[in-house]
């Protein structure tokens, strides 16, 4: 039996599933990954200081080559994948309980995940946040003012710096996200690692969490990650072709 079919058999028998996903399952949307052999950081490490907080509080000229990158790029149409579509469909079937995501690239909200599975622990670049107040707008209302003349904008309430949505290095993660996360892994029968090199903490600790509990654990990603040891399943494969073969074969058990 191949690793594919026994891991369907797995999803089709179980009482829960659990879905952590990474930059992995959207480089088929034409995103690039970060830490992949030709990932953002890997070919540009200075890329990674517009992720530092830091730097986003203290650096002028970074926000404002951030913003007008933001804006050059806002043209570009970015959407779903077949890997997002095959977790739609998981869902649909009603085997995918909670889909914790590391991505801020919001796509798998835009595919037809119910807002209420979905966690996004580090984020999610459509909207913008205020460093100061903590007001939330969209991302293209702030966008729009910077294609208008504003290299640097502020918040109109309060003065304070604004920042995508997203959890830069040096902030704290929502404690809500992670603790239903931690829940998710620690509650699941199967818990699928999609695409994460899972080398990012605490995050990272989830497919630990879940094989303590029991879980069966299967990793699909294109390179190896530090954690293949733990799982019953390894598949170093692009997730655009696995993930429709796996959920077709998940629909013929439920059958």
């Amino acid at each position: 039996m191949s690793d594919v079919a026994s891991v369907a058999g797995w999803i089709a028998a179980a009482g829960h599933v659990t879905v952590l996903t990474g930059a992995g399952i959207s480089t088929d949307s034409g995103i690039p990954d970060y830490r992949g052999p030709n990932g953002v950081w890997t070919k540009d490490p200075a890329a990674e200081r517009q992720a530092t907080i830091d730097a986003w509080v203290s650096d002028p000229d970074l926000r404002r080559d951030a913003w007008q990158f933001r804006v050059g790029n806002r043209g570009r149409r970015i959407e779903p994948n077949d890997g997002h579509r095959a977790l739609v469909e998981l869902e649909r079937l009603g085997r995918l309980d909670v889909l914790i995501t590391q991505n801020v690239d919001g796509l798998h909200l835009e595919a037809g995940h119910e807002p209420h599975r979905v966690i996004e622990v580090h984020g999610t670049i459509r909207e913008v946040q205020c460093l100061r107040c903590g007001d939330r707008q969209p991302t293209s209302v702030v966008l729009d003012r910077v294609a208008e003349g504003e290299v640097d904008p502020h918040c109109l309430d309060c003065g304070g710096l604004l920042k995508s949505g997203t959890i830069s290095f040096g902030q704290s993660l929502n404690p809500v996200d992670i603790e239903g996360a931690d829940e998710a892994a620690r509650s699941t029968d199967v818990f699928l690692a999609l695409g994460t090199s899972l080398a990012v903490y605490p995050v990272a600790l989830l497919p630990q969490y879940a094989a303590a509990s029991g879980a069966r654990v299967v990793i699909i990603n294109a390179e190896p990650t530090a954690q293949d040891s733990l799982a019953h399943v390894v598949i170093n494969d692009g997730l655009g072709a696995v993930l429709p073969a796996l959920v077709a074969e998940v629909e013929v058990r439920l059958a």
